[in-house]
């Protein structure tokens, strides 16, 4: 297995060496990097499975998190969440995306893998977030289309649409995530799943509760 997960490493690199060469443009950069990336995820989930042991659902998303105290020009900061459903536990690869290195899944990019087996969930619950982040963007946007709409003239009702938009879209479509903790959590971190309106989350969500008997919400067996 640690030779599958070499390989995988050394096919990510010669991806980033093909783009420097101008061999690869982006769009075909960014989608062969993001299959051989899960692929790199996968093998690091297969060595820790069992024998006779199989993957049946995945999810894949990145989280992006913007910092407003750093330069604007910086790259906001990402992270990967790789979650594998198999037909005993839920595993979850987090990596950090460090902008322009290769994903190495390991403690280079901070690498953790997490796992809980079905028997072991003791609450499956939907969080929800107000994009506040969204709706002060779209704040700032409609407050300068007010204030240069003098000089701006059309171009302000466009800003003002745009930020009245990004307004409307933070407040009614929050940020939604599901949080599946252990059933003694001290012993083992919860599992995030984020992106959750993707089919292949609803999925692996579906397996996840099927497995463990439960339901959105469910705080644990009774004792």
């Amino acid at each position: 297995m640690t030779a599958d997960l070499d390989a995988q490493r050394a096919k990510v690199r010669r991806l980033f060496t093909k783009r420097e060469q101008g061999d690869l443009n982006e769009k075909a950069f960014q989608r062969l990097l993001t299959h051989h990336s899960v692929e790199l995820y996968r093998a690091l989930v297969l060595r820790r499975m069992a024998r006779g042991e199989r993957i049946l659902h995945e999810h894949h998303s990145i989280q992006a998190h913007f910092k407003w105290t750093q330069s604007l020009l910086k790259e906001p900061e990402q992270a990967s969440f790789s979650s594998f459903a198999t037909d005993r536990r839920l595993y979850q690869v987090w990596s950090k995306v460090i902008p322009k290195q290769p994903p190495t899944a390991d403690a280079r990019d901070g690498t953790l893998v997490r796992e809980i087996r079905f028997q072991n969930v003791g609450s499956i619950v939907t969080h929800r977030q107000i994009r506040w982040g969204e709706i002060g963007v779209g704040a700032v946007i409609c407050a300068v289309a007010v204030i240069f709409s003098p000089w701006l003239e059309i171009t302000s009702h466009v800003m003002l649409g745009l930020g009245g938009l990004g307004i409307f879209h933070g407040l009614v479509l929050p940020t939604r995530w599901i949080e599946v903790k252990a059933i003694e959590p001290s012993k083992t971190e919860p599992i995030l799943i984020h992106n959750i309106r993707k089919k292949s989350a609803r999925s692996l969500l579906q397996h996840l509760r099927e497995k463990a008997g439960q339901h959105d919400g469910y705080q644990g067996p009774a004792r």
